[in-house]
């Protein structure tokens, strides 16, 4: 277990440190959230050393394997929540069978591990044993920064004159298929805030008719280019706008991409800390710009999909991501704080344990780091089902749960909803908390200036506004809540086209933006751009140019649309699958654009959407080509569903379904061999081409990522040089799994009840592992291969501010938050209205009756009372303004050098000095060979020049000190510079 002196003093566990029984009874009879069934499910532990992964996976294969898969049909089946449209009700009569199974499961795992004399003993307990996550009390309140001045009194106004009952509603969720959009809030019609509207997701929007199929994060990312990523975020903003959509669930930074096989990655901008958050930003400015609230998730540290939420692995608790200080801050947190420092309104916390205590139940992530350190204006709304606790949750922070329901899908037992009404009203949960959760949404919707009915009109009966599609039927007319037992219908789906028309249709920005996400990595003998026409070198000049295009994913298969969430790979892979998938308006297909691109009257063209070429195939076909397409991919996605043993994370990094044996097959009989092969591959992350990558015969390699539904299009038109290829690797490709090292590892196999995953490779990952290690990669990170030639010259360095260790001392608020009177109401005024008609699994803030209420002594958390220091590295949007300040201006020429226009990504890395010790600690500071800290994407004409600029940050050249709680900049040693095309491709360097 790593541990620092910000991770250890104190243990907060899943729920809170640790009651003893009476205490915990207590706990029960005050709030009642916390039910027994919710302690059973949260309180597992280990006593004993942890089992290793080598005793616990040898029998887990057979027995764990047994009972995920029994959990898994149950989930894929009702998990209808982040998942397919399919109701409830279809799964319910299933469920009592697939429950025998798992308790009875459950009982033999407990008796083989205590016949098999292991050492290890379960026990119910109150959390798991090495909670490392260290208590930060109270949360801090929003409306201190000078940018939120405004939002917050409008927003205290209006939360000054809500009832409790309307507090709640505005937190709380409605409950999963209780209304229209995957996530919902109710309203407070005392005060005129409407109910919200919560919308997947990063890549478009999801349940959503008429709308973009924009290209995913990774291919975003593979563009580098600051521009189409802001005009991808304002283009996804504007149609869910346009949609009624007010909250959007992306973009995603988290998975940031530790593992090259996590199951999610794609929902990202790639592995380095950096381009992760340029890309996050800016697709928060152009969302924001848009009027829609846009939502940073999952914070933090969820990097794989096994385990990663309690049950839906048949583990009773998540997997906990233990990762020191320092990890934090430099890689998994960065792209938070520019999100934040960009303004985003909402961050979502994760599934998954860090440091053995929930992310949405984990007062130092949230009130310590997130609210105080990065000084965050918007509100914390959880996952799906990521809210593992109640009072606790609220006090560590959590704002909004989504999407209501408790502990199981859809089971309408909120641990909000009523339950946060008898908190706040009896005392446990100070009103303080509860009105800065309020004050933090109505500040949201009101920074977005949503509040302006022109721009969104109030939903019915006062006007027409509201969402104009529902997540959960196609049908135009449908039920209004399908989750309830309400049976009544209205126009649900007004099918809005939302893509833009004409030269502001976001089908062409798509097509772009796949463009630019394609990457050449191999170009030999300058095969491509390819002709039109086909090769002139032939030996019968007269006959047609034969070319064969080869493998399912050049195809259309069944449709793009055939599978939930896309959560199988068939036909060509535009998207990976789960509730960062959309429903494509269209999939070009590979082969559709490549029949249209050439020219029929030259060129022949033969077609096999197969893997599997047949034996007669071999000579009939293959031989006869004089150019060979062979289409080859690898999908993932989310873990809640999985598609032929690919439960979420990827099982390896080979192309998928005999994928390298269709390319060897075809490359050694593409013209006997003597015909040129091309390679084209989409897929989720990395993939490892050495199964072929070297064959004489393989001359041009395309990594296409996942391209959105202009897919094909956008390939063709850079096959044929239509435009350059520009794309740049987000991510290292390695030549094994194993290349990536022990910290790039999925966790397959549980090493306890409650796996314990150890970040020990630290800042390690991706390049920065590859670098560290001496391993030479296929192809590095930003790398990529243009159809011209650049040259990096003239590199210029000046001082903007001199070296010194420590930022400025952190400014004090700017503003001064919400203050509200701290009387408690009369309980009477949540009950239930009379002859309230109550709707079957829906979440309501009301009680039954005022004996619920019962005033007592709540046990707070340990260290609830204890005064937290704030943190230097605080004081604004993003954490302190002076990390931000400017110290070194860096200045490049770079020329086009080629015969064509091109563009190039000038990308800029810091070498740390070396031999640095941290004052504060004694420790000696280990830094990665270099870092990226900048980028510009620049066009040029054939033989023009130009001279870049970019700036670098205090924050570029600091690290995160342990002792101090903030970043220092070593002074007395030299940085060095370097400049070039990829993170091995750096000609030009200096020293500062």
């Amino acid at each position: 277990m790593i541990r620092t002196s910000g991770l250890s003093p104190t243990r907060e566990g899943l729920l809170h440190d640790r009651w003893d029984d009476s205490q915990k009874k207590f706990h029960d009879d005050v709030y009642r959230s916390s039910s027994e069934s919710d302690r059973r499910l949260d309180e597992l532990e280990i006593h004993d050393d942890r089992p290793k992964q080598g005793i616990f996976g040898t029998w887990a294969h057979k027995l764990f394997g047994r009972y995920q898969t029994a959990e898994r049909n149950y989930k894929d089946r009702k998990h209808a929540g982040r998942g397919s449209r399919a109701g409830q009700q279809k799964v319910r009569g299933c469920c009592s069978r697939y429950k025998i199974c798992f308790i009875t499961t459950g009982i033999l795992l407990a008796l083989f591990l205590i016949a098999s004399g292991s050492g290890v003993f379960w026990v119910y307990n109150t959390a798991p044993k090495d909670g490392q996550s260290p208590p930060w009390y109270p949360s801090p309140r929003g409306g201190t920064v000078k940018s939120w001045e405004e939002s917050y009194k409008k927003a205290a106004v209006m939360v000054q004159k809500m009832t409790v009952v309307e507090k709640v509603n505005v937190t709380s969720g409605t409950g999963w298929s209780q209304d229209l959009c995957v996530g919902n809030t109710a309203p407070a019609n005392g005060v005129g805030f409407p109910a919200l509207c919560l919308q997947d997701g990063p890549l478009g929007l999801r349940f959503v008719d008429h709308s973009t199929a924009f290209p995913a994060g990774i291919t975003v990312g593979a563009t580098w280019n600051k521009d189409l990523m802001y005009r991808k975020g304002k283009a996804h903003g504007l149609e869910a706008k346009l949609k009624g959509v007010n909250i959007l669930l992306g973009p995603s930074m988290g998975p940031l991409g530790r593992m090259p096989a996590g199951g999610r990655n794609w929902e990202g901008f790639g592995p380095d800390p950096v381009l992760q958050a340029v890309a996050a930003s800016e697709e928060i400015k152009g969302i924001q710009d848009s009027g829609v609230i846009a939502t940073a998730k999952h914070i933090v540290a969820n990097e794989q999909e096994h385990f990663r939420q309690s049950f839906e692995w048949g583990l009773p608790n998540a997997l906990s991501s233990n990762l020191d200080d320092r990890t934090l801050h430099e890689l998994y947190l960065w792209p938070f704080a520019e999100s934040v420092r960009a303004g985003v309104a909402s961050v979502m916390c994760g599934y998954n344990l860090v440091n053995n205590s929930y992310a949405c139940g984990n007062s130092k992530l949230m009130n310590g780091i997130l609210k105080d350190e990065l000084g965050f204006q918007g509100f914390v709304q959880s996952d799906w089902l990521a809210q593992r606790s109640g009072v606790a949750s609220a006090l560590a922070g959590l704002d909004m749960t989504m999407p209501g329901d408790g502990l199981r899908w859809a089971d309408g037992k909120s641990l909000f909803g009523p339950r946060l009404t008898e908190a706040a009203l009896n005392g446990s949960l100070p009103l303080e908390r509860l009105n800065d959760m309020a004050t933090r949404v109505v500040a949201a919707w009101y920074q977005l200036k949503q509040d302006n009915q022109t721009q969104w009109p109030p939903p019915p009966p006062k006007g027409k506004g509201g969402p104009n599609f529902s997540s959960f039927t196609d049908d135009r007319i449908g039920l209004i809540h399908p989750g309830s037992d309400d049976k009544t219908k209205a126009e649900v789906n007004k099918f809005i086209d939302v893509q833009g028309k004409g030269n502001k249709s976001h089908g062409l920005l798509a097509r772009q933006i796949a463009i630019e996400g394609t990457i050449l990595v191999k170009n030999q003998g300058g095969i491509l751009p390819l002709s039109k026409k086909g090769s002139s070198k032939r030996e019968d000049a007269a006959a047609k140019y034969r070319v064969a295009i080869f493998g399912e994913d050049a195809g259309p298969g069944d449709g793009p649309n055939v599978c939930p969430d896309r959560s199988c790979n068939q036909g060509t892979l535009g998207s990976g699958w789960g509730s960062g998938a959309v429903d494509f308006p269209y999939l070009t297909p590979p082969l559709e654009a490549l029949q249209s691109a050439f020219d029929s009257d030259s060129v022949e063209i033969t077609p096999l959407l197969s893997n599997d070429i047949p034996v007669k195939a071999s000579s009939s076909l293959l031989h006869n080509q004089d150019l060979c397409i062979v289409f080859v991919n690898s999908d993932g996605g989310e873990g809640f569903e999985s598609w032929n043993g690919v439960r979420g994370d990827r099982n390896d990094l080979f192309p998928q379904k005999g994928g390298d044996q269709l390319v060897q097959k075809v490359a050694r009989g593409c013209g006997k061999g003597k015909s040129d092969t091309i390679v084209v591959v989409h897929a989720v992350g990395p993939v490892v081409l050495e199964r072929w990558i070297d064959l004489p015969s393989v001359k041009a390699v395309i990594l296409a990522n996942l391209p959105g539904q202009g897919s094909g299009n956008a390939l063709a038109d850079v096959l044929f040089g239509e435009v350059d290829a520009s794309g740049r690797l987000p991510y290292t490709v390695g030549k094994s799994l194993f290349d990536y090292g022990p910290g790039g590892q999925i966790m397959y196999y549980p090493n306890g009840v409650v796996p314990q995953q150890d970040f020990t490779e630290r800042l390690y990952i991706d390049y920065r592992h590859f670098d560290k290690h001496g391993i030479t990669p296929r192809y590095e990170f930003g790398f990529g291969l243009s159809y011209t030639t650049f040259e990096f010259s003239n590199l210029t360095l000046t001082e903007q501010k001199p070296k010194s260790p420590l930022p400025a001392p952190r400014l004090d608020s700017q503003a001064a938050p919400p203050a509200y009177p701290s009387d408690l109401p009369d309980p009477s005024t949540a009950l239930f209205p009379p002859n309230f008609r109550k709707l079957k699994g829906r979440v309501y803030p009301y009680i039954s009756s005022t004996s619920e209420i019962t005033p007592g002594k709540y046990p707070y958390p340990r260290g609830y009372d204890q005064v937290q220091p704030l943190s230097p590295a605080g004081g604004a949007e993003g954490g302190n303004p002076d990390l931000y300040t400017p110290h070194l201006s860096v200045k490049i020429n770079l020329k086009n050098t080629g015969s064509r226009k091109g563009k190039q990504v000038v990308q800029v890395y810091v070498s740390f000095p070396e031999g640095v010790v941290d004052a504060s600690t004694g420790d000696k500071i280990d830094f990665p060979v270099r870092q990226l800290r900048g980028f510009e994407k620049i066009e040029l004409d054939a033989g023009k020049s130009q001279d870049i600029e970019i700036e670098l940050t205090r924050k570029d050249f600091s690290y995160w000190s342990r002792g101090l709680g903030n970043w220092v900049m070593p002074s007395d040693d030299k940085f060095t510079i370097s400049i070039g095309a990829s993170s091995r491709d750096l000609p030009v360097s200096a020293q500062w």
